[in-house]
């Protein structure tokens, strides 16, 4: 029996080195080998493993080969060009448009804010034409009255004040009617505003013309008939150097302490020198961080200026594209 077993075994040996099984376990211990070095950091790649990694593959370039061809002249004029071109705003356009100034008061800033109502004060810009102007322009506003024959009201008169910031902007319009002084504060993103118009087109020397109420009716009153008056196209625009003559006093401010340009010289009494000299501050012109913090640095003033000069030559660009074809459906 023992010697059976024994024949059995050689037999099995035999046949096993005839189909090579040594050999097979031999290829596979070598590739479990090679797989426990490839997980080695230390491993180092063997000649043929580098030249296998380097061999050239189907839709590869390398990036020399490619920084070459786009360098050849064949590429010349195939270069992306930018659809969106840098819209930088004039020179001092904060004076055409000053309602679009953020606060220089940076404890009461909020960029977020500031943001939003530039979208909605130039989503009300497309429905309703604001002209530029200024204190001292003669102006026409047309906004909607209730209790108006026409449920519309029209105001003539001169611009004394301008002033505010965002949805919040106004102007001031003074006129006389009836032998009276009137005058009106609009809201100029108010969506009651039908329209407005400049009859006249001007400066004054000062800010504000507060002053004129303190002045003859005559310089304070504008036909409501008034024609526009046309400036050329490119032109400067013009600055009225007219001077004023008070009333005498008493008057609503004192005027003599505000170095008015737009009023004839002032008759002083020793109490007005007297408080005068008590309310100079000669040293503000001289306060370099009075002057930096009461106005918006250039950088952001010029970064919202071409924001906003590019947004109103798209829409001038629209109303010219639609007062075209309504003129073809005409």
């Amino acid at each position: 029996m023992a010697a059976s077993m024994t024949i059995r075994n050689i037999v099995k040996q035999a046949i096993f080195i005839k189909n090579g099984s040594i050999g097979i376990n031999s290829k596979l211990n070598v590739a479990h080998k090679s797989t426990h070095r490839a997980h080695n950091p230390n491993y180092n790649r063997t000649s043929a493993e580098v030249t296998l990694a380097l061999r050239p593959k189907q839709n590869f370039l390398h990036h020399d080969l490619v920084d070459k061809h786009r360098r050849s002249p064949l590429q010349k004029g195939t270069e992306v060009l930018q659809t969106e071109t840098e819209v930088k705003a004039p020179r001092d356009y904060r004076f055409v448009m000053p309602e679009f100034m953020p606060r220089p008061n940076f404890e009461d800033r909020d960029r977020v804010l500031e943001k939003l109502e530039r979208c909605d004060m130039f989503r009300r810009r497309t429905n309703i034409t604001i002209p530029e102007f200024y204190v001292g322009s003669i102006m026409a506003v047309s906004i909607s009255d209730p209790y108006a024959p026409n449920k519309r009201n029209r105001f003539v008169g001169i611009c004394i004040d301008r002033g505010g910031i965002g949805l919040k902007a106004y102007f001031v319009l003074r006129n006389v009617v009836d032998g009276l002084g009137v005058e009106v504060m609009y809201q100029m993103y108010n969506p009651t505003v039908h329209s407005i118009e400049v009859l006249k087109l001007e400066k004054r020397l000062d800010e504000q013309l507060y002053y004129l109420r303190n002045c003859p009716l005559e310089y304070s009153t504008f036909s409501f008939d008034m024609e526009p008056v046309l400036l050329p196209r490119d032109a400067e625009i013009p600055v009225n150097t007219l001077k004023v003559k008070l009333n005498p006093p008493p008057w609503e401010q004192k005027w003599e302490r505000q170095n008015l340009k737009g009023i004839e010289p002032l008759e002083l009494t020793p109490r007005m020198i007297r408080g005068i000299e008590m309310h100079l501050k000669p040293w503000e012109k001289y306060d370099l961080m009075l002057h930096y913090r009461s106005k918006v640095p250039e950088e952001e003033e010029e970064q919202i200026m071409s924001e906003v000069y590019k947004e109103k030559l798209k829409q001038d660009s629209l109303r010219k594209v639609t007062k075209a074809t309504l003129r073809k459906k005409k």
